[in-house]
């Protein structure tokens, strides 16, 4: 029987981190059975002779310190340490289909994959079978294809430089470019705005930049869950008195207060208060706020001229647009007052240095291009790019997407970087476009793909419109997945399916050569190694640059590629993306260095690689027109902006636990958090049960059974958990140019629980 709503939800007063940020590293590391074990590991993370966090890729502050790991590292690092298996056995003991109606949280906590495993459909179970035999299976329906662009490729962003280089160049000497990956669904807006606009996808920002920066703005952002080392960083800015803007919807505690667990006074109860200035706008009016900023920025004349003559283009058509809008429709769109923009802007025009800093809040969106470019208009007008303390800084979620983009994991690859994998390899790569996530989705509901091969993640689960997605993989010939623990995705499989178990990044990595070490790019573009301190959680396992290099021996055996010997020393791999990848020179020389080197930033240096070798100016009028507005004209229920968040006891889709402590939520997922104003207006309760559904053009689709919980979110928006609203994001609702999934503006209305 469900808990009551006071049961589930307590508010919860204390600052982010502190002790029960210690408390819950205790308990998830006793959890895995790893007390011992989990401690010593959590020593050796993010250091220059240990392994780099599976978490997410803020930067490290100090190479030297002891304790370089958060609380939500700490759950990847105990996860994947664990002492759970998940081994033939336990597949022995549950059939795919009593596995499938398990939960995502049980799924995850069964422990490490030991061997490789194919399905059985006689017997709907997995079955072990050969490393040899798998790869052979692979092979045969890689090479019964009519075409090579039949076969989908994807990655996920835990993927090291060495796997994800490996795993580009078979796919493209196999003869295709379909590698969607995870940053099509994340920050695939960001890179198409600011290429478009400063000639590079990365953010120009270092973390020395946080240490001199007079104000700092974060856009739809939420470090304490998401990103908690961000918290330590955004402390010592704000103790030194640096001005902190927040723009966020929901009030996040970790954005609020913190209290670092570093510090002996507040381990001891004290805290910091981080933001300076929190506003909370309605959900997608940050192109509003930008527009507003930057509108007080060009009447008080605060534009740094010299700049803008020197550096920029199409500044007078930015003007213009933006001294034709109205204040009405600034405060309409965006949700604040004039007053409370004009008081961010005062904030912006008396700093002398300044960064932006945005997450997915803002990426999510169908305006998030132009959202994003309207951020960086707002850098350039005031010359906060290519200065000290300044700058634009998209934090990027898993700690090694911006690597794995920067190795060639990309279905869109410049003709530059594919002449030189060609001229290196020998081979002629293909140069057509492949397909992005939305585009291999839809690709294999038309039938046009046949084959799914995902290295890491959880795509079933990590994609919108789960029901059309879980349709299109079961269309599948073959379904085969690199992983380290069991998921949702080899659940949803193809007619045949394989599930190929990996080394995690904890594990050490014996080849040829002897002991390997991986490298991976942070959201800073800072390069290091990484090198794994456990023993295999398997006899079996193989490590993911092997796993590459022998499917490449079996689907392509005329090959002239040394696959076997590149893979015997990863300083080999090393000296190959030196020879092809653009800033990777004495790659094997700079890396070896403690704390790794910095691959540089061209706009950093005010070096513009774009078309006009200028930094541009994108005009954007503030869009009045909203999925949400649309639906609200022809529905009679009130219509609201659902926008789904990460819980804090998860990462991206893993969910270690059932509580989200900042928000106040105890074991329970499936929450809808909603203003009080609004549950009185709807008659509903703190506590009752909804059905919440989202109205597309194409059809509803609906989510059951959300306890109703009040919280501090502007009338009209929603938030709810994803993965379990994933459903509620039609396929055909993404970015305007970068097709990325709209999560955070789904148009939805709710009614009261139906009894299922």
């Amino acid at each position: 029987m469900a808990k009551h709503e006071s049961e589930h939800v307590k508010t919860y007063d204390k600052p982010a981190g502190g002790v029960d940020a210690l408390k819950a590293v205790f308990h998830h590391i006793r959890a895995q059975g790893i007390v011992g074990k989990g401690t010593a590991t959590l020593l050796k993370a993010n250091q220059p002779e240990g392994f780099d966090c599976p978490g997410c890729a803020w930067p490290d502050a100090n190479h030297h310190s002891s304790f370089e790991f958060c609380e939500n590292g700490a759950k990847a690092v105990a996860a994947e340490a664990t002492a759970h298996r998940a081994d033939a056995a336990f597949f022995a003991a549950h059939t795919v289909a009593e596995l499938a109606q398990q939960t995502d949280h049980w799924l995850e906590a069964q422990g490490r994959l030991t061997e490789p495993l194919r399905y059985d459909a006689a017997s709907d179970r997995y079955l072990p079978l050969s490393w040899d035999d798998a790869f052979a299976l692979v092979a045969r329906h890689l090479n019964a294809l009519a075409s090579p662009n039949e076969a989908l490729f994807y990655t996920s962003g835990r993927t090291s430089n060495e796997a994800a280089f490996l795993y580009q160049l078979f796919v493209r000497a196999y003869g295709t470019n379909n590698l969607p990956d995870c940053s099509n669904m994340c920050h695939e807006p960001s890179g198409t705005a600011m290429r478009e606009q400063i000639g590079i996808g990365k953010g120009t920002v270092l973390l020395e930049d946080f240490a001199q920066a007079d104000a700092i703005f974060i856009w739809g952002q939420n470090p304490g869950t998401n990103h908690p080392r961000m918290l330590g960083t955004l402390r010592d800015a704000a103790r030194r008195g640096c001005r902190i803007v927040v723009f966020n919807p929901l009030r996040e505690r970790g954005l609020e207060r913190f209290s670092d667990p570093k510090h002996p006074t507040e381990f001891m109860g004290a805290s910091t208060r981080i933001a300076t200035h929190y506003y909370q706008p309605k959900i997608g009016g940050d192109l509003a706020i930008a527009t507003g900023l930057a509108k007080v920025v060009i009447e008080q004349g605060a534009l740094d001229e010299e700049f803008i003559s020197a550096h920029t283009r199409g500044f007078e058509a930015w003007r213009d647009t933006v001294a034709a809008e109205s204040w009405e429709t600034i405060v309409a769109e965006s949700g604040l007052s004039e007053a409370q923009i004009r008081e961010a802007a005062a904030v912006y025009i008396e700093s002398a240095a300044s960064i932006c800093t945005w997450g997915m809040g803002i990426t999510q969106h169908k305006h998030s291009v132009a959202t994003i470019q309207a951020i960086v208009n707002l850098l350039l007008a005031r010359g906060n790019i290519g200065r000290p303390g300044a700058g634009a800084c998209p934090v990027r979620g898993h700690s090694n997407v911006q690597g794995d983009r920067t190795m060639g994991i990309w279905e869109k690859p410049p003709q530059a970087f594919l002449d030189r994998l060609g001229k290196r390899f020998d081979f002629v790569p293909p140069s057509a476009h492949g397909f992005d996530v939305v585009g291999a989705i839809e690709a294999m509901l038309a039938g046009k793909a046949k084959v799914f091969f995902g290295m890491g993640g959880n795509f079933a689960t990590a994609t919108p419109d789960t029901n059309r997605t879980h349709e299109a993989l079961r269309r599948c010939a073959l379904t085969a997945h690199v992983t380290t623990k069991l998921n949702r995705s080899h659940l949803v499989h193809g007619e045949d399916a394989l599930i190929l178990p990996c080394l995690g990044r904890t594990e050490i990595d014996i080849q040829a050569a002897g002991p390997q070490s991986v490298s991976v790019e942070d959201s800073m573009s800072m390069v290091h190694l990484s090198a794994g301190m456990n023993a295999p959680a398997g006899e079996a396992l193989l490590s993911e640059p092997a796993i590459v290099a022998r499917l490449a021996q079996a689907t392509l055996p005329q090959s002239t590629i040394p696959w076997a010997w590149l893979v015997e020393d990863y300083d080999r791999i090393r000296d190959a993306i030196a020879q092809v990848v653009d800033g990777f020179t004495d790659f094997n020389v700079r890396v070896h260095v403690p704390g790794g080197f910095y691959l540089g930033n061209s706009a950093r240096e005010r070096r513009w690689m774009n078309a006009e070798g200028h930094a541009r100016f994108c005009a954007h009028a503030v869009p009045v027109d909203s999925a949400a507005k649309r639906l609200a004209q022809r529905e009679t229920r009130p219509v609201f902006q659902l926008m789904t968040v990460r819980s804090h006891d998860q990462y991206n889709t893993t969910v270690y636990g059932l509580e989200d402590r900042y928000r106040g939520i105890s074991g329970e997922r499936r929450v809808c958090f909603i203003n009080a104003a609004d549950l009185a207006r709807l008659g509903f309760a703190a506590g009752e049960r909804v059905d919440i559904t989202s109205v597309w053009e194409d059809g509803e689709r609906i989510a059951r059974d959300f306890l109703l919980a009040a919280y501090d979110i502007p009338d009209g928006c929603l938030a709810s958990y994803y993965p379990e609203t994933n459903v509620l994001v039609p396929l055909s609702s993404m970015a305007d140019r970068a097709r990325t999934p709209a999560s955070k503006s789904i148009p939805v209305v709710l009614s009261r629980a139906q009894a299922q």
